[in-house]
């Protein structure tokens, strides 16, 4: 009985004691100078790096085999560069786009929130989502969208896909949202901000900048067109309200410092693997016979062992073709092919790239030439190209008119649409280097700049127009993905996207 009572005592004192422990445990164990809770100024920096590592590695691996940049020297199956692509291509951007809407949803909530509410954060949240939901949509066609990212709070595990008409014009309306909310100009902290550093002004610029990107994309879908060229004029002639990047030194880009965590992306493939691609012969022959001062910096250049390095043949730069046949052999047997250098290509700053000013200006050459706002075409054409090259070349200080007249591009008015179109596109092509997908969304939209095509492609010889869903969504999300093909089309990269089809 003694040994009954000096147990109960002991268990009573031991649960006094534990409760001791655990009284007021979160209070005592939370710092009272942080928030448990993440903050926009925390969320902002890591979802831009790791949206940029996603576009850049697939515009190494992709875009620039399909678009002829360079040339992967295989025989092997599962070549983009002949359009034969493998369904290991379509899980990254899917997973890491999606993975990444997830940081600006949470920007978002957080900033609108009574607590930490930020009006400038709200609105760049909102630009970087329709920036990849527009990447999202330009790449699969019919995707998630406005029930996408709802696993963690709405435990919606199979989101419906939403129609490419429907998407577009959300983010349309998302971006007005984000410029009426960037308009108050609210201090976001600058260290937050490796793009503008917190210019405020600046984001709103690349915000409608990015939505004239996105009316000029879909406005010859005969349905929206006159809406998408009325909404393009507005803003052109509106810049006061609806401001746009207008000088190369607001071009929206994540400039890489090598001060962690704003390391290139390129730095995590090895090196030998990194030079394996050749310089393709169309891309590096315009250069060479436009004499393009391009061609001689660090991320373009030929000259130099630590640039991409083009082996001089009889005094001119040869690069490889593209869509060879397997097994002919005759790049490696007749070519001098180029190899990306790790050395400078891999630590480039200017890789980071968004959109830029080149860019802009090539859009309203084209609106110009199209007789939706005033010209001259000839204006907007030379800016975009003198931006391209001052964006490369700071120093430059060859008169542009001189430039084009000595590559023979110099603008001709009297030249047919269709040729005013090639011309502004064979310089876009270039303006669009490195920048995530857009060569190849221009190219699909446009039929512009006009691409060579070798004996070994395949899809018919015609460009890709999407990437497949990934695999495992047939089995996690069955009856939407079904829907989604049911009303798209076969789930095939021949398949067009809405904006793609007459």
């Amino acid at each position: 009985m003694n040994k009954m009572k000096k147990l109960t005592t002991v268990v009573l004192l031991l649960s006094l004691v534990a409760a001791s422990c655990t009284k007021d445990f979160q209070a005592m164990n939370t710092d009272p100078n942080n928030t448990p809770d993440a903050l926009p100024q925390q969320l902002l920096a890591p979802a831009l790096v790791n949206t940029l590592t996603y576009n850049m590695i697939r515009n190494r691996s992709f875009n620039n085999e399909l678009m002829q940049v360079t040339v992967n020297l295989s025989d092997a199956e599962g070549q983009p560069f002949r359009y034969d692509i493998p369904n290991s291509y379509s899980d990254y951007l899917y997973n890491g786009w999606y993975s990444q809407l997830t940081n600006f949803k949470d920007i978002y909530k957080i900033a609108s929130g009574e607590l930490n509410y930020n009006k400038s954060y709200m609105g760049i949240s909102l630009i970087c989502q329709s920036w990849i939901y527009s990447m999202l949509t330009d790449t699969y066609g019919n995707v998630p969208y406005f029930h996408s990212n709802q696993a963690k709070d709405s435990l919606n595990f199979q989101p419906a896909f939403d129609a490419q008409k429907d998407i577009y014009f959300d983010i349309f309306r998302q971006l007005e949202a984000a410029n009426t909310l960037l308009s108050a100009n609210t201090a976001i902290v600058a260290a937050s901000d490796p793009v503008y550093y917190g210019n405020i002004s600046r984001w709103r610029k690349f915000g409608n900048s990015l939505y004239l990107r996105l009316l000029l994309r879909i406005s010859g879908k005969a349905e929206v067109a006159d809406t998408c060229v009325k909404k393009f004029q507005y803003i052109v002639a509106n810049q006061s309200s609806y401001p746009l990047i207008d000088s190369v030194g607001e071009s929206a880009i994540l400039r890489w410092t090598g001060i962690a965590p704003f390391n290139s992306p390129y730095l995590s493939i090895r090196e030998q693997d990194f030079r394996t691609p050749a310089i393709c012969s169309w891309f590096i022959d315009h250069l060479s016979n436009w004499s393009d001062p391009r061609i001689d910096i660090p991320t373009w250049g030929a000259n130099n062992i630590n640039r991409w390095d083009i082996a001089p043949y009889s005094g001119q730069y040869v690069g490889v073709p593209s869509g060879y046949s397997p097994g002919t052999g005759q790049p490696k047997k007749c070519y001098f092919y180029s190899t990306s250098s790790a050395s400078t290509l891999m630590t480039e700053p200017l890789t980071g790239m968004m959109l830029n000013y080149g860019e802009v200006e090539c859009m309203l050459a084209e609106a110009a030439v199209k007789g939706w706002i005033p010209g001259p075409a000839e204006a907007y054409y030379d800016s975009a190209v003198s931006g391209s090259i001052h964006q490369w070349l700071p120093n430059y200080n060859i008169p542009i008119t001189t430039y084009l007249a000595n590559a023979d591009m110099q603008w001709d008015e009297s030249a047919s649409v269709d040729d005013k179109m090639e011309k502004i596109h064979l310089q876009k092509y270039y303006i669009l280097f490195l920048e995530d997908m857009q060569q190849w969304f221009e190219y699909r939209r446009t039929g512009h700049p006009a691409l060579p095509k070798g004996p070994g492609l395949k899809n018919g010889g015609v460009m890709p127009a999407r990437l497949a869903y990934p695999v495992y969504v047939q089995s996690t999300n069955p009856t939407n993905y079904k829907s989604a093909v049911a009303e798209q089309g076969p789930d095939l990269i021949s398949t067009q996207v809405w904006w793609q089809k007459p």
